[in-house]
């Protein structure tokens, strides 16, 4: 039997790093792809990788899919995450041209671009792509208009390209809510009273762990979900039913 691979974006950050090894201990050989290495221990191969680049320069856009064709060549990909992302903050009156192609070059463009190029390598194997989109794709709050609209167009990449392909390759995407990644974590220093209030205003009293998105990855990579095709999981603690009212 072959070897089967998970490609994650983004294994470097928190939810990556989670994701690598959540699927790594699945018995997944793990290629990692992320613009540095830094704490990815658990990818059988690391790709550094500049997606928004990617996105502009095809000669170096080839050399990325060779290097991933290559460490394939007698292995079978049947997972790929789109997990890399970046998120801007900034008022309507200060986003820049340059903010909007860097957050859709990133976070919607490359995860097509991902898609479409190892589309027979998937095919083969039925495989899954699961995009991690964000609980801002249906709700949001000031500063995140780039962020918003581009997890919101991965989305809608998500139920399109599953409509297309239909069952040659299943197509799925999770909207977490907030998670406890070393980076969200570091943003409260100082101001952990906020970090609490955050966590209480889910109705299951925490923000979510970056193993639960990592878990519910897996799960809609495997044969158990082999229905799901289409799908934005919320993975929002059940924020998004509760009406905030603080009186």
């Amino acid at each position: 039997m072959m070897e089967k691979v998970a490609l994650i974006t983004g294994s470097s950050g928190g939810i990556g790093l989670a994701l690598c090894q959540t699927f790594k201990n699945a018995d997944y050989l793990i290629i990692g792809l992320d613009k540095v290495k830094g704490n990815d221990k658990f990818s059988d191969r690391f790709i550094e990788a500049d997606l928004r680049k990617m996105c502009s320069n095809e000669v170096y856009c080839s050399q990325i899919l060779q290097q991933i064709r290559n460490y394939l060549s007698d292995k079978n990909l049947e997972v790929l995450v789109n997990n890399a992302a970046i998120q801007i903050v900034k008022p309507t009156e200060e986003i820049t041209l340059d903010d909007w192609h860097q957050t859709l070059d990133i976070n919607l463009i490359a995860p097509f671009i991902l898609t479409q190029a190892l589309l027979s390598e998937l095919e083969k194997t039925c495989g899954s792509v699961v995009n991690i989109a964000s609980i801002h794709a249906n709700l949001t709050k000031p500063g995140f208009i780039c962020y918003a609209t581009s997890k919101t167009g991965l989305v809608g990449l998500t139920k399109s390209m599953a409509v297309e392909l239909g069952s040659r390759v299943r197509i799925n995407a999770i909207c977490p809510a907030a998670v406890a990644t070393p980076m969200l974590v570091e943003g409260f220093k100082g101001k952990e009273e906020l970090l609490d209030l955050l966590s209480s205003i889910h109705p299951v009293g925490r923000i979510a762990k970056p193993e639960e998105v990592a878990e519910a990855a897996l799960f809609l990579a495997s044969p158990q979900a082999k229905f799901i095709n289409g799908a934005s999981l919320e993975l929002d603690g059940g924020i998004k039913s509760r009406l905030y009212d603080p009186v």
